[in-house]
């Protein structure tokens, strides 16, 4: 069963208000962790891949229920990923490397294998926000406007918690003649 609970009240225009990750994504995001990272404890980092309906913009599907539509507006539906390769130095964190070619190339074939599957977000396995997220963010607004990053914790220590927290990006206007900040990610619950 796919975790969801409702964002603490996001108003940024685009964002979702809550954020469904199914299990696939969890199984997957813990493999990518265990098999390249498991012994050194960095984190790993990949892409979100799902569909999102936002009022007015549609990309995803509505429920029919017998008393009539259901719309699914706000809700950010993750149902797959796939690994990056992604290296961080230990000793500045603001050096970082993202296979910019790679994350093309794979998500060529995932959308032959699924069209409607978009890229929604990434994920790391934090196992809390870095320094160098809002520039990985950055990266991944070439390919959705409102990235969703996803924390999974691969070592949770309630057992029956759900690992997930989910994050996006909100730009603060400090003044009217200054340009667009990047603030932190507020937090929103998966």
């Amino acid at each position: 069963m796919a975790s969801t609970t409702p964002s603490a009240s996001l108003t940024h225009q685009g964002a979702p208000s809550s954020v469904i990750v199914h299990p696939l994504v969890l199984l997957s995001a813990t493999d990518h962790y265990m098999r390249v990272n498991k012994e050194t404890s960095k984190r790993v980092v990949g892409v979100l891949l799902g569909a999102k309906e936002i009022a007015g913009e549609r990309d995803s599907w509505k429920l029919t229920t017998h008393e009539g539509q259901y719309s699914q507006a706000g809700i950010l539906n993750v149902t797959n990923s796939f690994a990056l390769p992604f290296e961080e130095d230990s000793k500045d964190p603001k050096i970082w490397f993202l296979d910019h070619n790679y994350l093309e190339n794979m998500f060529a074939m995932f959308k032959k294998v699924n069209a409607r599957e978009k890229i929604v977000g990434w994920y790391s396995t934090g196992p809390k926000i870095k320094t160098a997220d809002l520039e990985i963010n950055e990266v991944f607004k070439k390919y959705t406007k409102n990235p969703v990053l996803v924390i999974i914790d691969v070592h949770p220590k309630d057992e029956l918690g759900i690992p997930t927290d989910s994050y996006i990006a909100v730009e603060e206007v400090k003044d009217v003649s200054a340009s667009f900040e990047q603030g932190d990610f507020p937090r929103s619950n998966v």
